[in-house]
């Protein structure tokens, strides 16, 4: 994707369904078309129902789906807690939620291949501070915290 292509943007929780099933190991061609044709996981072992990407975003905004997927996104709007949440789907980490008024924050430890990839999904209003920089494929230690915050 060139500089000034523009990511497509998507919702909070579209975005964590999306991590989810990623999770499971499926090429980007096959999330498409299990999501297009609603061959979704429904075994209860989610916290997600995977029919309300199928009949939600996959159906009303096909294309933003697609483009999702391929291309990758931004979320519109994140919350601390989404932010835990989406560290742990898509990165398969546990990161550390400091709920701290004044001092909120979401504590995780992030390769340099994860951090990219976090700052291109999180939403206006965040920034990502660093307390120990990755190094080579060693992860380094990052801090989420509001943009009001990062001064």
């Amino acid at each position: 994707m060139t500089e000034s292509t523009k990511r497509v943007r998507i919702s909070q929780w579209d975005a964590l369904m999306l991590e989810s099933l990623r999770a499971l190991g499926w090429s980007d061609e096959e999330l498409i078309r299990r999501v297009q044709h609603n061959e979704l996981p429904s075994d209860g072992q989610s916290d997600f129902d995977y029919a309300e990407l199928a009949t939600g975003l996959a159906t009303k905004e096909p294309e933003v789906f697609v483009s999702a997927v391929t291309d990758g996104y931004q979320i519109k709007y994140n919350t601390i807690r989404g932010i835990r949440s989406w560290i742990a789907a898509a990165f398969g980490r546990e990161p550390e939620l400091s709920l701290e008024e004044g001092s909120e924050a979401v504590t995780s430890e992030l390769t340099k291949v994860e951090y990219a990839r976090l700052e291109q999904v999180l939403s206006f209003g965040w920034s990502i501070q660093e307390d120990r920089p990755a190094t080579g494929d060693a992860a380094g230690l990052y801090r989420i915290v509001p943009a009001s915050q990062a001064n």
